[in-house]
């Protein structure tokens, strides 16, 4: 039997890049998959209808994840389909790049509004759903920008370290109901946001030389997802990142 297998998973921002790697690596366990997505709906739809080959359930849904109402519509949507949630993975998440003496309030508020309120608003959202279940896996995708800072990301920085310190607190409170709440923060990965920096400023940077794959962050998802395995984890931050942050 497959490690997720009978399960519902959500993971926002899943149309492209580390989200899309997540939703199939979630799907390839068993779960049915609710693949959110703020704008890019082609890209959504064929991300579900990958995990349809593969056998599995998948749904797309619009929702911008730090608008209340939205957030609401969507786990709605999924309950009505499915009727239960055992992983939310918050993911969503944009940049905004300046230094901070060009850094507007538009830019700054941006950035912290999806990927610290989004994060906020889901978990709440979903928590309810699971405290009556008595189980659930929240995974908040953090990055290392949260935990050494990053010149030109003062806004992505403050917005993934509060996730951290989130990710901490609500796994207090969750406990007692066998909910785990834990933080994956990648590295420079392969993505669309790292498309055009200067890799040999950055691999110095990395002891493993290179890049991450969006896969190798799915795997450590997965892993958190799966029950028993990952039973007795809860209030962590995982690094994948080939070595940059060595506590």
């Amino acid at each position: 039997m497959k490690a997720l297998q009978d399960k519902v998973a959500i993971v926002t921002g899943a149309s492209r890049g580390i989200g899309k790697a997540i939703a199939l690596a979630l799907a390839s366990e068993g779960a049915s998959v609710a693949i959110n997505y703020a704008s890019s709906s082609a890209a959504a739809e064929a991300v579900a209808a990958d995990i349809q080959g593969m056998g599995g359930q998948a749904i797309a849904l619009q929702a911008d994840v730090s608008k209340p109402d939205q957030v609401d519509g969507f786990i709605a949507a999924v309950m009505e389909k499915w009727g239960r949630v055992d992983v939310l993975v918050n993911n969503a998440g944009i940049t905004r790049d300046t230094l901070l003496l060009r850094m507007g309030l538009e830019e700054w508020q941006a950035v912290i509004d999806l990927n610290l309120t989004g994060v906020f608003l889901c978990t709440k959202a979903i928590s309810k759903i699971m405290l009556k279940q008595k189980s659930g896996r929240i995974i908040n995708i953090a990055s290392v920008a949260g935990q050494m800072g990053n010149p030109g990301q003062a806004n992505y920085s403050a917005a993934k370290a509060g996730v951290i310190g989130f990710t901490k607190t609500v796994a207090k409170e969750l406990s007692t109901r066998s909910i785990t709440v834990n933080a994956v923060a990648p590295g420079f990965i392969e993505t669309d946001m790292t498309e055009g920096l200067k890799a040999d400023d950055i691999l110095k940077f990395i002891p493993l030389g290179r890049y991450g794959k969006p896969e190798e962050i799915a795997g450590m998802v997965k892993f958190l997802a799966a029950d028993p395995a990952a039973a007795y984890i809860t209030g962590q931050t995982f690094n994948v990142d080939g070595g940059m942050v060595m506590a």
